[in-house]
């Protein structure tokens, strides 16, 4: 392990071959394990939160969810099988209104709105397609939808993008230590798309997720000499 200039600490360890991610921070370390796509599970202070389950991933040996956070109604995120296999008694979640829909439990987010959690600090902000879609005038990802979140955890603050181009809600962003942008096509953006909208925002350490059949070297290289510590990990192991 090693202590970055940022003053976030950060080691790869391996459980059944799965890449975990460790960050210090003020109130203790925060574990994110990569899954697949767009999941991941992130464990801090006894708790367990996984993002947006998917059932093409491997969650064997993994702990049950305290809470379940929802990006979109895709189903790539929105897979009720896997989060049948996370899911327990009392587990809370969290989503935007169009996932609530399917999930009559969640705990509704729109953009723009701030909520606590444990010792969480959870923030839902936009994410959106600026010019792609299935057909001409329509998107992939309407405004308002979806959300990407926030987590600030001992004043480190995570942010998780969801399926997104580079709006300029995320360009606009401050103060993210790290942070995890998608880059697919059709559906958010190019590696190089990706670094451009990464390049304004600056976080700390950026990973590429969500970017299955991208050249996330490409993304890497985009952001040579920026001072931006890109990490690249198997997100589909």
């Amino acid at each position: 392990m090693k202590t970055l200039s940022c003053g976030l600490l950060i080691g790869l360890t391996a459980f059944a071959q799965r890449p975990v991610e460790e960050f210090k921070t003020k109130t203790g370390v925060v574990k994110i394990t990569p899954i697949r796509h767009a999941s991941m599970m992130i464990e801090a202070g006894g708790q367990v939160i996984h993002v947006d389950p998917w059932s093409q991933g491997n969650f064997d040996g993994l702990a049950k969810a305290d809470l379940i956070l929802i990006t979109d109604i895709h189903t790539d995120h929105l897979d009720q099988a896997a989060i049948d296999k996370v899911h327990k008694d009392g587990t809370v979640f969290i989503a935007p209104a169009a996932v609530g829909k399917t999930i009559t439990s969640a705990k509704v987010l729109a953009n723009g709105q701030t909520t606590t959690w444990e010792q969480w600090t959870i923030e839902a902000v936009p994410m959106y397609n600026l010019k792609r879609g299935p057909t001409p005038g329509t998107f992939f990802h309407d405004k308002g939808r979806g959300n990407g979140y926030i987590l600030t955890y001992g004043g480190t603050r995570f942010y998780i993008a969801g399926d997104t181009e580079g709006i300029s809600e995320m360009r606009a962003l401050k103060n993210i230590d790290v942070a995890f942008v998608p880059m697919n096509l059709p559906y958010t953006m190019t590696p190089e798309e990706a670094a451009d909208a990464v390049r304004a925002f600056h976080p700390k350490v950026v990973y590429p997720y969500h970017y299955r059949g991208s050249d996330t070297e490409a993304f890497k290289k985009a952001l040579d000499g920026t001072g931006i510590d890109v990490r690249l990990r198997n997100w589909y192991y």
